[in-house]
């Protein structure tokens, strides 16, 4: 009978032997998260770009919430995306009409000041 001869595989996180699949690279969860924060941190991936990022995220999934798939706009209240979580401070990019209107954007949803602390919100058509 021929023996296999199998690979000692260690984790890329600390080292340690690896048992059981052949594809897995890390002892456990803690490894792998701890491996994956040094490489986003040597990527120049910061606690604060995280935040960032984590608050434009949870923009657009206010906003799209608040806009269902059967609606091309919808109006919603300060106070109601405040509620929700919703920071005015952080938006992806700025769309300023013709008329000097400006709607602030959070990827592909986006939001107009009305009168009174109403906003409308909209989805960017696709080209």
């Amino acid at each position: 009978m021929e023996s296999i001869q199998t690979e000692k595989r260690s984790c890329l996180s600390c080292g340690n032997q690896l048992r059981g699949r052949v594809d897995k690279k890390f002892c456990n969860d803690y490894c792998r998260n701890s491996y994956n924060n040094v490489q986003k941190a040597r990527n120049g991936y910061s606690p604060i770009v995280r935040n960032i990022n984590n608050a434009l995220i949870k923009n657009r999934r206010i906003l799209a919430n608040v806009l269902s798939d059967r609606m091309e706009t919808a109006r919603a209240n300060r106070d109601k995306l405040l509620r929700l979580g919703f920071h005015f401070g952080y938006q992806t990019h700025v769309y300023t009409t013709k008329t000097g209107r400006c709607y602030y954007y959070c990827y592909d949803y986006g939001y107009l000041a009305l009168e009174n602390d109403w906003y409308l919100i909209v989805k960017k058509k696709e080209d």
